[in-house]
Formats: C-alpha cells, structure tokens, sequence
C-alpha cells in the first residue's frame, strides 16, 4: 500500500501544476490509497469445506480532480480521475477529464474554504492493520471458524439430538461469513486550502452466519472495530449460540405487534429508510419526509439521533472529510424535534442560495446554517473505502441513537409484555419512495415471541415480513435500551450505534410456506 508522504507530494505537485493553467479559476486535488483484506468463512460438517478460505486482498490507489474552468460562457465545473498513476502525466490525464466533462452548473458557488475548525482526532487508526499480511489475516479467520465450532460442540442441546461426538456431523452445521479489514489513507488540498491535510482510518467488520440445518435453524452475529486488538472472532460464537437457541422455531401470524428491534433490525431500517430523508440533498430534491419541518416534532419525544465522526475510538470516526473539512457532532433529532441534517459542502453552499430554501427547510436556512454544517462529505467505495474516483456525497460517519431514559432489556420486555423480539432482518428497502415513508422486510433469524415479558419460543426463519411506515415506527417508540453496539453494513464504513428499541404497533405480515422455501 502506497505510503502517505507519497500521496502528500503527488497532491502537493499537481495543485502546483494545475493553479499554473490559465483556465483553472479553482480546482480541488483528492489522493487515495485503499486496501480491502477479506477472508471468507466456510465450514460444514456434512460437505468437505477449507473452514477458511479465499484470503485475498484489494490495493487501489489514485487522485480526483474537482475544477472549475474559465470559459467564454462563464465558469464551468468538472470532475476527473486517473487510477494507479499519481504523476504528472497522471495528473494531465485526470484535467483533460474533468475539462472534457465540465459543465455549466447555476447552483455552484465555490469549492470548500477553510472554516477556521481544526480536526480533533489524531492518530486514530491501527498501524497494524496498516502492517498486516497474509498470515495475520488467515490466523483471524480460523480464530472466528474455531470460536464457533467450540459452542457447537459443547452444546449439550446438540448433543442431546446427535447422540455422539461422532454424530454431530449429521445435524448439518454450517458455519459461514468473513472477515474484513479496510485500510484507508488520503491527501487533499485545494486552490483555497494550498496546505496538504492527510488522514489515515482503519476499520475491522466481521459478519458471521451458523446453520443447524437438521432443525431449520439459523443464527447471525457481527462485531466492528477500528483496531485488530480489539478482534476476537466472538461474532462467529455468537452467531453459532443463536442458531442453537433458534431450533424448534414456531410461525407467528399477519397482525400488529408490540415488538423489540434490536441493534441490528433498527440499524438497517434507519440507514436505509430514514437517513436518506436526513440528508440535505434530499430536502433541495423536495423528497424527504421531513420536507418543511425543520424545528418541528416528527417522532417520539423519546427519540435522540445524531451522527458524530470526531468521537475517539469509535469505528466509524475520521479526523477530517474527503473535502479536507473537520468532522463533528451533527445533531438530527433531540426529543423527537427535527435540528440537523448531513450534508456535503455543495449541498450546504446550494442551499443557503435557494430562493425556495426556507420552504423546503421550514426555516430560513442561513438561521439552521451551524446544524446543516457540512461535516459529512466522503467519497465512498464500492466495498469500503475513501474513493478517489469518486466526488464527494453525504455519508454518515458514527450515526448514534439515545433515548431519553435509558431502559435495561428487562425493562424494554415488561413494556412488551406479549409480542415479537426482532433480532435479525435482511432486503429492507423503501416501499413508494423515501418520501413516503413505507418499507418492507424479512426477519431472517435471532427472533423469539415474547410472552409475559420474557423471550419465550424462537420465531421460525423467513416467516414474517415488516409491512410499516417509518413515520408510524419513531412515532410508536415505547422506549430505547441503555446498551448500544456498533453495526455495520457489509464493507461500508458507516457505523450505526444501535440499541434495542421497543415499538409499538408494528405491522408483520405472515409468509407463506412456499414462500418461506424460497427464502
């Protein structure tokens, strides 16, 4: 992986070049180096299976061009990138590009300038991801395969159906996910920020799935971290304890259900259903949710929401944007009222210029101008990562929610009483549009029927589907639990800091059992 002085000089050279070309009013020069070690996990007692296999690694490296050209028609903005060639010739290639490719575009104002903030996270990251070869990564593999393998066979319940040691191949275990560790290193700098800024993030994901097949049974589990030492493979038993407790799972029919989401459920269900609306990009579209009510009650006076990059050791924090501008605290929702959005710094400078701002706000938006800050504009990869062949959009980095009053799970199952424990869901997505607010789902495993306020019998895989309205659900919030666990998205560096959350008046919907076999 390219080290960091590299990207720092390439950047520092081509602004030099680039601030020299006479149609350049301003220009913006992004570097990045990204690594991806992934292993995949694959045992199964009845098929012959590596346990660990397909170690492999992904380098990228390359620089982005944001410039804004002098034309005859006035000023003009394009974007170029060249990938695996941080020269000159690189950077040339990169300009034609963007020159190649610009535009008129009414609705810029100008390139980010210096706010007078400085980045409060330094030497964050974990120099040994940054080291690490092949062997460390195989060795965290096996170390996942082995933790769960070790419940699998001390359980007493298997043992119970298998008869023998022996025997416990014949139940059908599986166990499978992986692994994977990003590697992140930028440099930026720009005609209004000549001075080269670096940044260096590391994030470690584990994603871990165990089947009893014999018994239809499956249980999940995942961790996140921005250190390796902090890696135990403990996700790969959790997930193989799950799939015990899940065996002899029962279905439950369509109705309205008080329910608990837990970290996993609501992580998933507010990235991609109400976060979206949270944007600010999606306010200038007129297509949130929230259009208008800035200020405004818009969910349970229970409900805390706010996105914060600069928080130490958290996984999903970044000393500064890939526009070179600090990360902080953004709050979006204090006592259910609507008091932020994320944003990028094309977004925030557009809006503050739109005649029909304060509309789609709900209030003038030079008034809300320090709770739309842009401090979440990132260039994200497909698979993780900083992009360099990528412009900026709005990212979440640490989204965290809070209650009001913190509930223990104990307390959040007696405000159940009788109902549904949501632990695992998978196809979330929205139903009619962000706007709207409805979504669809599957509860895919880790679940259990609540009964007298404690989890009772586990609920069948693959048997009910979330038919609701997210508007409906932050409004029903009964209360948010005192624990919260880092979730993460498959090779996304956003983090989600999830609690367990009672809702009230959840709608499921009862999957047939064909259906379910197509699950």
């Amino acid at each position: 992986m390219l080290p960091l002085s590299a990207l720092r000089s390439s950047v520092r050279e081509a602004l030099a070049y680039l601030t020299a070309q006479p149609d350049v009013a301003e220009v913006e020069v992004f570097a990045s180096a990204n690594g991806n070690l992934t292993v995949r996990l694959n045992y199964t007692s009845h098929i012959p299976s590596n346990g660990v296999e397909e170690p492999k690694s992904v380098e990228s490296f390359g620089l982005g061009l944001r410039v804004a050209f002098r034309t005859p028609h006035g000023i003009q903005t394009g974007f170029g990138s060249e990938p695996n060639d941080l020269s000159l010739q690189g950077v040339q290639r990169a300009l034609d590009k963007a020159r190649l490719g610009a535009v008129r575009d009414p609705e810029f104002v100008s390139l980010p300038r210096p706010t007078g903030a400085r980045p409060t996270l330094a030497r964050y990251h974990d120099p040994a991801i940054m080291r690490l070869g092949n062997s460390r990564l195989v060795e965290a593999g096996w170390r996942s395969v082995e933790k769960g393998l070790e419940v699998f066979q001390d359980s007493e319940d298997l043992m119970n159906l298998a008869g023998s040691p022996q025997g416990l191949r014949d139940l059908g275990l599986i166990l499978g996910g992986d692994v994977v560790l990003l590697q992140e290193r930028i440099a930026i700098a720009s005609s209004h920020w000549p001075q080269v800024q670096t940044d260096e993030s590391t994030l470690v994901m584990s994603s871990a799935t165990a089947m009893v097949e014999e018994q239809f049974a499956k249980g999940s589990g995942w961790s996140v971290s921005s250190h390796l030492a902090d890696f135990t493979g403990e996700s790969m038993a959790e997930a193989a304890r799950n799939a015990i407790a899940a065996m002899g799972g029962q279905r439950a029919p369509t109705g309205s259900y008080r329910v608990i989401l837990g970290p996993q459920p609501l992580a998933e269900i507010l990235e991609w259903i109400l976060l979206p609306g949270l944007h600010l990009n999606m306010f200038y579209a007129g297509a949130s949710p929230f259009l208008g009510k800035f200020g405004q009650q818009v969910a349970s006076d229970q409900l805390y929401l706010y996105d914060d990059g600069s928080i130490p050791g958290l996984a999903g924090s970044k000393a500064i944007t890939d526009e070179g501008l600090p990360t902080g605290r953004t709050d979006l929702i204090q006592h259910g009222v609507l008091c932020g959005l994320l944003s990028d710094h094309y977004n925030y400078q557009r809006i503050l210029h739109d005649p029909k701002g304060p509309e789609k706000l709900g209030v003038a938006p030079q008034q809300a101008a320090q709770a739309i800050a842009p401090r979440n504009g990132f260039r994200t990869g497909n698979g993780g990562g900083r992009d360099f062949s990528t412009p900026p959009g709005i990212t979440p980095t640490n989204l965290v929610i809070e209650g009001r009053r913190p509930y223990s799970h104990e307390e959040l199952l007696r405000l159940v009483g009788d109902g549904i424990y949501i632990g695992r869901i998978w196809y979330t997505y929205p139903v009619n549009g962000i706007t709207a607010g409805d979504f669809s789902g599957t509860i895919v495993g880790d679940s259990y029927l609540i009964k007298d306020s404690r989890l009772s019998t586990p609920l069948k895989p693959n048997t009910l589907r979330m038919n609701d309205n997210i508007l409906r659900v932050v409004n029903n919030i009964l209360g948010i639990g005192a624990a919260r666990r880092g979730t993460v998205r498959w090779s996304s560096d956003q983090v989600t800091w999830a609690p367990e959350v009672a809702v009230a008046d959840f709608q499921l919907e009862e999957i047939s059992e064909y259906m379910e076999r197509v699950y």
